[in-house]
């Protein structure tokens, strides 16, 4: 029996909550997970597990040995790392999830300046607009617009998220430029399902205000909303790493620049920064070089 396999699935599936999803992360059929626990038990001399068809739970004898096999699973891991330290040239695949807003703006072009200098690196980008769970969909690193994140996960800064409030020329012509935040209630404003939708908050000369919109278009991402405001169908809050070069070539206008809405942290995150793969660590510090405090994208606007 590989004793150290058999113990990173029972710890496997003690995190995950069965055997059906320790299968699925480790990449073994449920026929096989079962074996490696049985012979597990066989080993130790104990029922370590309790299993019906809707709970797990660990046994005194699980709850007593699970600490020791997460010791020996980390120590093995350190032998692992001693040798692999040897050669720390990037290499093998990085699974990421990205909103396909940021992905497709700003993190395709980095991704494809990273691969240039690392040859060996093959990405895996997940265009995802939801929060994924890293564990079970086996992520390597999520890239999150959010002030708000999960704190069992290790965090990174990369930079800030701003938005700016914009529309298309037509627009404005037809229905005029409002002149303070206020206004825009009175304006057809096209929000995102998830953000802001039918609030937006602004600081305005130091003061939060909140502006209730209301609009005929909404859409679960932002792209959509900025072809739909290029259209001239009305006025939207859009990231500014999305709408900076469309504002910069004047298909749209920047309207209330006084206004400041919510900025969000553009944040990496990934499960543990124990025995980080050098891969992952050079992605980090070339997105946190790229990307910075002050963006490219916001300069001039």
């Amino acid at each position: 029996m590989d004793r150290l396999t058999a113990m990173r699935v029972f710890v496997t599936v003690v995190d995950l909550g069965s055997q059906s999803a320790a299968a699925e992360h480790l990449l073994l059929s449920r026929p096989v997970i079962s074996r490696y626990l049985a012979q597990l038990e066989a080993w130790v001399g104990a029922r370590l597990m309790q299993r019906t068809t809707r709970r797990l739970s660990l046994t005194a004898a699980g709850q007593d040995i699970l600490p020791r096999c997460r010791q020996l699973l980390e120590l093995a891991s350190e032998l692992q790392g001693a040798v692999q330290q040897q050669d720390q040239t990037p290499r093998g695949t990085l699974r990421i999830s990205v909103s396909t807003s940021f992905g497709q703006a700003q993190l395709a072009d980095a991704v494809a300046a990273y691969v240039r200098q690392y040859p060996l690196v093959k990405v895996d980008l997940q265009m995802l607009d939801r929060t994924v769970n890293l564990v079970d969909e086996r992520i390597d690193l999520a890239i999150r617009n959010s002030n708000d994140l999960d704190p069992s996960l290790v965090a990174r800064r990369l930079s800030v998220c701003r938005s700016v409030i914009c529309a298309a020329p037509a627009y404005l012509a037809e229905h005029g430029t409002p002149e303070r935040v206020e206004d825009l209630a009175h304006h057809n404003c096209l929000t995102h399902s998830y953000y802001g939708n039918g609030v937006w908050q602004f600081e305005v000369d130091g003061q939060p205000v909140a502006v209730p919109v209301k609009g005929n278009i909404s859409a679960n991402e932002s792209l959509t909303l900025q072809r739909a405001v290029a259209a001239g169908a009305g006025i939207a809050l859009l990231p500014s790493y999305q709408a900076a070069a469309a504002l910069r070539s004047a298909e749209l206008v920047r309207l209330l620049p006084e206004a400041r809405p919510q900025a969000l942290g553009l944040t990496a995150v990934y499960t543990s920064r124990k025995h980080m793969p050098a891969t992952l660590r050079t992605l980090l510090d070339f997105l946190v070089q790229r990307f910075e405090e002050e963006p490219a994208w916001d300069r001039d606007l």
